[in-house]
């Protein structure tokens, strides 16, 4: 299995998990903005060197 397959699987669990304790918005929002929350966190040399990475596995 994948990384981007394990991923997808966690976020989709996430999801299931927290949206009867909180609500879909509240879900939505944790399971989304997490994430994102992370890329805005890295160095622009990360951010580089993480889109580098995902246009090579695109492009096998």
């Amino acid at each position: 299995m994948s990384n981007g397959a394990k991923v997808a699987i966690g976020g989709v669990l996430a999801a299931a998990i927290l949206w009867p304790l909180l609500g879909f918005w509240w879900a939505l929002l944790i399971v989304i903005g997490v994430p994102v929350a992370g890329y805005l966190l890295l160095d622009p040399s990360q951010r580089r060197r993480l889109r580098r990475i995902n246009r090579k596995q695109i492009g096998r």
